[in-house]
Formats: C-alpha cells, sequence, structure tokens
C-alpha cells in the first residue's frame, strides 16, 4: 500500500479497474467450473449406478459369484465386469473376509486387465453401501468414481473413469483463463485510454501550476497573466473545481505581488531621491569642513578635533549614500555600460589597491596568461572586486593570507577571493549577500562598515548575468565570481580596469 501511494493516479484507477475484471473473471470462473463439474458427476453417477446395477446382476447370476465366495476361485479377474451394456475403463472388484478376491477393469478393446496390488489396496477404502465418492488408482487409470454394494457375505465394487469430465474441465477451465485474460488485456488497454482522456483536463491545471512555479516571483515586476483555461475550470466537474480554484488563487497572488511591487517601487524611489538629494548637503558639509580648517585662523584643539570627525562622518555617510544609490538603481533595473572588460587587469589593479590598504597581510595574485574579456561596466566590476578584497581586508586579523585569483573555461570566468582567516558565522553565512547584514562576532571586526559591500557584490554581478558564491570555514573562506566570457571580436578595444596596473602571471604580490 505504501508503495501503491507514490502510484500516479492514472496508474492507480487502471490497476483497480483490471483488478476488479480479474477478480469478476475469478468469481465467474469458478462459478462456471463448480456448476459444470456438478452436472457432469450428476451424469457419471448415473452412469455409475446403472453399471452397478448390471454388474450385481450378473454377480447374482454367475456361478461362484452368489452366496458365499469361494477364496481360491478361478479366474483371477471377475468376468462379470464385462456383461453387456458396460462401457471400456468401467471396473469391478470382489471383497470378501475383508480383502479384495477378485479386481479388473475393461480395457479400449474390451477385455478384462487385472488391478495392481497398489490400485487393489486403493478400493478397500470405499465405505459399504455409501454413496459415490472419487479416488485415485493412480498409474494409467487416474481417478474413478466408485460405488461399494452388498453382495451375498461379501461386496461388490463397481467404478466409472472420470478421465472424460477431468478433460471436459480442463478445457472448460482452458477456454475460461483465455477468454478473461483476453478481456483483461482489453479492458486495460481500454481503461488506460478512457482514464488518460478524463486526466488531461487534470494534466493541463497541473501544467498551468508548474508554468506558475517557474516565474520569478521573488522579485520585480511581475506579471500573471497565467490562468487554467475556462474549458478546465467548470465548476460543475472535480477537475474544473481545482482549475476554478487555481484561478482564484493566481488572482489572489496576483494581487498580492501588484501590491508588493507598488510598495517596493514607492521605497526605491524615496531610497533614490533620498540619496539623490543628500549628496548635495553632504557635500557642503564637507565642504564647509574643510574651509573652516583652511581658514588660516588657529582653532581651538577641540574644535579643530570637531571639525575632522564631521568631515569624516560626512566622507563616510556620502559613501553610504553612494552604495544606496547604486542598489537603488540596480533594483529598477537600470542598464550597465557593456564593453568589452580585461579581467586580468581589473584584479591586478584591485589588489594593488588592498595591499596598499593593508600592507600588513600577506597579499597574492593568480592571473592566467591569456586575457579574460567579458563584456559589463568596468568601474562597476572593478567596484565588486575591491569590495571582496577589503572585505577580506577589514574581517580578518593582521598577516592573513589573501589570494585574488583568476581562472577561465570556455565559457565563464571565475574570480575567487580566498583569506585563511577565522571564517564566517555559520549562522550568518546564508544571509551575507543581504543588505545591512554584518558577521562581526565571528570575523572579528577591527573597523565599522555598512553592512551594503557584498549586496553591492550580488547586484552588479546579477546585473551582468552572473553568480556569487561562499563558502566558509575556520581556516579558509572562498569568494567566488561567475561571469559569462564576452564573443571575440577583434574590431573591439578591451576597457582596461580602473589604475590599471598590467597584466601579469601567476605571482604574490611585491
Amino acid at each position: 500500500m505504501k508503495r501503491m501511494s507514490r502510484w500516479t493516479l492514472r496508474k492507480r484507477l487502471v490497476v483497480a479497474v483490471v483488478t476488479l475484471l480479474a477478480l469478476a473473471a475469478v468469481v465467474i470462473g469458478f462459478a462456471s467450473v463448480v456448476s459444470v463439474r456438478s452436472v457432469l458427476l450428476g451424469r457419471v453417477d448415473a452412469q455409475l449406478t446403472a453399471a452397478t446395477t448390471r454388474s450385481s446382476g450378473a454377480a447374482d447370476e454367475g456361478p461362484g459369484y452368489g452366496g458365499s465366495f469361494p477364496r481360491n476361485a478361478q479366474p483371477p479377474v471377475p468376468e462379470f465386469v464385462g456383461v453387456p451394456g458396460q462401457a471400456a475403463g468401467t471396473l469391478g472388484a470382489i471383497i470378501s473376509g475383508g480383502a479384495v478376491r477378485y479386481a479388473g477393469y475393461l480395457d479400449e478393446a474390451g477385455e478384462l486387465r487385472p488391478l495392481t496390488t497398489r490400485q487393489v489396496a486403493a478400493l478397500l477404502s470405499v465405505s459399504l453401501g455409501g454413496a459415490p465418492e472419487s479416488i485415485d488408482l493412480g498409474g494409467q487409470l487416474g481417478s474413478y468414481r466408485v460405488m461399494a454394494a452388498k453382495v451375498g457375505d461379501g461386496a461388490m465394487i463397481v467404478g466409472v473413469p472420470l478421465a472424460d469430465l477431468e478433460f471436459t474441465l480442463g478445457q472448460l477451465i482452458a477456454v475460461i483463463s483465455g477468454i478473461a485474460l483476453g478481456v483483461l488485456l482489453l479492458a486495460g488497454g481500454a481503461s488506460y485510454l478512457i482514464v488518460r482522456l478524463a486526466l488531461r483536463p487534470l494534466d493541463r491545471v497541473a501544467q498551468t501550476a508548474s508554468d506558475v512555479s517557474e516565474l520569478p516571483l521573488d522579485r520585480g515586476e511581475v506579471a500573471l497573466a497565467v490562468r487554467v483555461p475556462d474549458d478546465d475550470a467548470d465548476p460543475n466537474t472535480e477537475v474544473g473545481r481545482v482549475g476554478a480554484s487555481i484561478n482564484r488563487m493566481l488572482g489572489h497572488i496576483g494581487a498580492a505581488l501588484s501590491a508588493r511591487q507598488a510598495s517596493e517601487n514607492k521605497v526605491r524611489t524615496f531610497v533614490s531621491d533620498a540619496s539623490h538629494e543628500l549628496r548635495t548637503p553632504l557635500a557642503s558639509i564637507r565642504g564647509y569642513a574643510e574651509l573652516t580648517r583652511r581658514s588660516g585662523e588657529e582653532l581651538p584643539e577641540d574644535a579643530t578635533y570637531a571639525l575632522g570627525r564631521i568631515e569624516s562622518e560626512a566622507v563616510r555617510m556620502t559613501a553610504i549614500v553612494e552604495d544606496l544609490l547604486l542598489l537603488a538603481r540596480l533594483d529598477e533595473g537600470r542598464e550597465l555600460a557593456q564593453d568589452p572588460v580585461e579581467l586580468g587587469a581589473l584584479v591586478s589593479a584591485a589588489a594593488s589597491d588592498a595591499r596598499a590598504a593593508a600592507p600588513d597581510h600577506d597579499w597574492h595574485l593568480e592571473l592566467p596568461a591569456d586575457q579574460v574579456v567579458v563584456t559589463g561596466d568596468a568601474q562597476r566590476l572593478f567596484q565588486t572586486v575591491a569590495n571582496l578584497l577589503g572585505n577580506a581586508r577589514v574581517h580578518t586579523p593582521a598577516g592573513t593570507r589573501v589570494t585574488a585569483a583568476l581562472d577561465a573555461n570556455d565559457t565563464t570566468a571565475r574570480i575567487r577571493v580566498t583569506d585563511d582567516g577565522p571564517g564566517i558565522d555559520p549562522a550568518v553565512i546564508g544571509s551575507v549577500f543581504e543588505r545591512f547584514v554584518r558577521g562581526d562576532v565571528s570575523r572579528q571586526r577591527a573597523s565599522g562598515g555598512t553592512g551594503l559591500g557584498l549586496a553591492i557584490v550580488a547586484g552588479v554581478i546579477d546585473a551582468h548575468a552572473g553568480t556569487v558564491a561562499v563558502e566558509s570555514a575556520p581556516g579558509r573562506t572562498v569568494f567566488t565570481l561567475t561571469l559569462p566570457l564576452a564573443r571575440a571580436n577583434p574590431a573591439i578595444g578591451v576597457t582596461a580596469a580602473p589604475a590599471d596596473t598590467g597584466h601579469t602571471a601567476p605571482s604574490a604580490m611585491p
């Protein structure tokens, strides 16, 4: 039953129909065989009664067979078995004193044949004066229908063969089995076709649900126009009720997605507008702070410190605003530049900047000998690699080995940033690419961060039709960026990375 519960509805229905028909065929066949056997056995018993009557008359009239049976009489086979009217195969025996004295049967030629010792012993189990019963004599004789009648001081047993009855029943069983098997095969094929036609609307409903499941519903504007066809949403049928329910559910989901999209659009618009508007006052704050410090007038020490902190926080807030503005533009689906970008120079430049910012780390660079070119926005791709290197720099202690590696196959390029630091906390590793997620506890941060760097990495790589992944364990953390390679076109120049430092073979940073 557990295995059957995993079958398809089509298979279960076909198996159920065939099983019911098979049970019906077995019941009908069994009843037919029992009924025919009863009729044939009745005819055999009538033949047996007639044969017993003829043999009894012959035994009463024949010499030596009335009164007391002689114990050593000859011949060894009773002649009363072959009286006129007896059919071939008729059996006869005389029992006297608890032993069979004479026993034989008529062969096909009408000659009397003796019984074997085993067959004679089987006759002793026949009940005297009882109803006809069946015994198995084995050998060439097989099954017999026998009856015992009292004659003189002994008993006479007469039997007729059941071979014809068994042959007829065998033929009947073979015919019923053949017909039943043919009917089951035809019924199985017909039920499969009928069930398949009947379940086509359900297949279409399932296909609609499958189409909806493949839609990207987690982000962006979703036009949920997929619906179950009206013919499969008729509330008067079982499948139609399922289809109508799915249509109502899709309607509710579509309304919820539209509301979600409208809300996200409002948030994105607000973040974009707010970020854009904050850039000007932040630039003014920085400008006035710098102007005050450069006025030439000697300021109190605490005022100088305060102005320095104002300028520093203005720079930090500007960076946050720029990151938010970039994320908002990525969310809006704004197209990035689509220029050929040579990743070797880009990774080398980003690694050089990281080394200059953190000379206390052990920086390594691994680049292929050939150029690796992708199509995209060089500035944004440089930012993603710089963010990953900056992430490794900020969240690992001094002396940590950080390796920036680039490799490619026939279709994709892969950038890997690996460090042997303490690793990322398993509790946050699944959400490191979300916004404002910070791994302070696991990465032992030495300085502040906004939690937007990796979100920008994910957004930029996604906009380039690439993927980003992370693997982390104590002593090894690997961020992997995968990007599709650009199609070869010699007429198009290659955009170098910002602050290009050249293309180098695999080596450690100097």
